[in-house]
C-alpha cells in the first residue's frame, strides 16, 4: 500500500532513539517505539494521507489492520486515528468485529481507551439497537480490556448517557481487584457526573465500590 510506505518513510525520517526510550518506559516496555510524539506523528499522518487520500478513504479498515501488524506503537495509534476520522458516522454493521479485534490486539490502556470512547462509542451511537447485545458480551468476556471498554464506551455521551446501564456495569464489576477496571469505573462515573452530579453521588454512596473507584468518581464533586 502506497500510504503505508509513505507513512513508514516519514516515520523513519523523524524517529528519535532518545524519545523512544522514555516512551517505552512510560508504557512499561510493552511495545517498541520509534520515538515520535503525538503532534509530529499526526503531522506525518496528515502528509501521507494527503498524498494517498483515495486509498485511505476506501481502504481505512484494511490499512488499520496492517498497521496493527507492525511492531512500533506509533503505527497502532495511527491506525486508531485513521479509523476515528474515516468511520465517523459511516459505520457498517460488520465494524463491530473489527473494533473487537483491535480492542483485543496488542492491548493496553492507551489504545483501548481511545477505541472504546470513539470507535465502540461511535458505533453504538450509530447502531443503538446493538448496544444491549454488544455490551452484554463485552462485559461478561474473560478479556479485561473488553470489560473496561464496556464500562467506558459512553465517555463522550454526556447527557445521552444511559445511566442505568452505566450504573449496572459499575456494580457488575465493583468487586474486581483489577486496577484498570477499578479506574474505569471511577472515570466513567466522574465523566457522567459532569452532566448529572447528584445521580452519581447517590449511586456512589449506595454502591459497594472499591476505594479507588469511589475516589475517582467523586474527584471533582
Amino acid at each position: 500500500m502506497d500510504f503505508i510506505l509513505d507513512l513508514q518513510r516519514g516515520f523513519s525520517q523523524n524517529k528519535s532513539a532518545e524519545n523512544a526510550v522514555a516512551m517505552e518506559a512510560y508504557m512499561k516496555n510493552h511495545f517498541p517505539f520509534l520515538g515520535i510524539k503525538a503532534a509530529l506523528r499526526r503531522s506525518i499522518l496528515k502528509a501521507a494521507h494527503a498524498a494517498n487520500k483515495q486509498e485511505v478513504t476506501y481502504h481505512a479498515r484494511d490499512i488499520s489492520l496492517k498497521l496493527f501488524e507492525l511492531p512500533e506503537r506509533e503505527y497502532h495509534h495511527t491506525a486508531i486515528d485513521i479509523l476515528i476520522k474515516q468511520l465517523d458516522k459511516k459505520f457498517i454493521p460488520e465494524d463491530i468485529e473489527l473494533i473487537e479485534h483491535l480492542l483485543t490486539t496488542k492491548s493496553w490502556w492507551d489504545s483501548v481507551d481511545a477505541m472504546a470512547k470513539y470507535l465502540l462509542g461511535g458505533y453504538l451511537k450509530h447502531y443503538p439497537e446493538e448496544t444491549e447485545g454488544v455490551i452484554a458480551r463485552f462485559s461478561t468476556s474473560g478479556n479485561m480490556w473488553l470489560n473496561r471498554s464496556a464500562i467506558i464506551f459512553q465517555l463522550d455521551y454526556k447527557k445521552q448517557t444511559d445511566a442505568l446501564l452505566l450504573f449496572s456495569l459499575c456494580e457488575k464489576h465493583s468487586a474486581s481487584k483489577e486496577f484498570f477496571i477499578q479506574k474505569a469505573i471511577g472515570w466513567a462515573l466522574r465523566e457522567y457526573a459532569k452532566s448529572n452530579p447528584e445521580a452519581v453521588k447517590t449511586f456512589v454512596i449506595n454502591a459497594n465500590l472499591k476505594p479507588l473507584s469511589k475516589r475517582e468518581a467523586l474527584k471533582n464533586l
